[in-house]
């Protein structure tokens, strides 16, 4: 293929031989990409091949074996998210979730877009553990997880305090809890917010604030659905469950 022009985020690079590197990159016009750049530590390229890192590149993209950068018109690194142990932790984890999501190599600018607005939100200091809810949520169809937050499996009102049912694969309404005596039991408000997650725009991302206990009560719920649902690890989220830990020490 001849040179073509892309924007692209870099997600990680590792050595190759002595000096070369291998640098992955999702580009938004032709997917996640794995790139030769050679001497990589004299590259004039090298301080723009950093993790987190926005490009406007020119190359040359393979479908088979490698691809080659030719020159980087732009580059614009995340800083918060290279600064900040916990935004890049939880970006980290999206990034992680993305590219598990796609095959290598597969076109896919919608999940680009997805990807560098949360991070652009993070970035931006937004509530960054609402702005993972969301994209776990709206992320789990591309694993196969089609679930409904919005009315009850059986009498589908959607007006009524709602519980979530692994056996229905669905939400039941208080008039049909008996239906599952092993339903979830579930603060309400924990599937309103997850059906409003599931819906929202990141490009009109309201103002939202949710108590810690909230936030623990969700976090649950995701782990939960995640587990029984998709059973994939992200190395990333084991760091994000110790965090609490992680702010204690460092407030102490």
């Amino acid at each position: 293929m001849k040179n073509v022009e892309t924007r692209g985020l870099v997600l990680f690079s590792r050595h190759y031989r002595e000096q070369d590197k291998l640098v992955k990159i999702f580009t938004e016009r032709f997917g996640k990409r794995m790139f030769f750049v050679k001497n990589a530590g004299n590259s004039r390229f090298a301080s723009s091949l950093q993790n987190f890192t926005q490009l406007e590149l020119l190359g040359t993209i393979n479908d088979d074996g490698l691809s080659f950068i030719s020159d980087i018109s732009e580059a614009r690194p995340y800083q918060l998210i290279n600064a900040d142990i916990f935004a890049q932790a939880y970006a980290s984890y999206l990034v992680g979730l993305a590219d598990v999501a796609l095959p290598d190599n597969h076109y896919d600018a919608p999940l680009y877009g997805f990807l560098m607005k949360s991070l652009d939100l993070i970035e931006e200091q937004i509530d960054m553990v609402v702005v993972t809810f969301i994209f776990e949520l709206q992320i789990m169809s591309r694993f196969g997880a089609q679930l409904d937050f919005g009315q009850c499996v059986f009498c589908h009102r959607q007006d009524l305090p709602m519980d979530f049912s692994y056996q229905f694969n669905g939400c039941l309404c208080r008039h049909h809890f008996d239906a599952d005596m092993k339903r979830s039991h579930l603060d309400p408000n924990v599937i309103f917010l997850c059906h409003s997650f599931m819906a929202m725009d990141l490009e009109k991302l309201p103002s939202i604030n949710l108590s810690d206990d909230m936030k623990k009560k969700i976090r649950v719920f995701i782990d939960a659905l995640y587990d029984h649902y998709i059973g994939i690890q992200i190395k990333a989220k084991k760091f994000i469950d110790g965090l609490d830990g992680w702010a204690d020490i460092m407030k102490g």
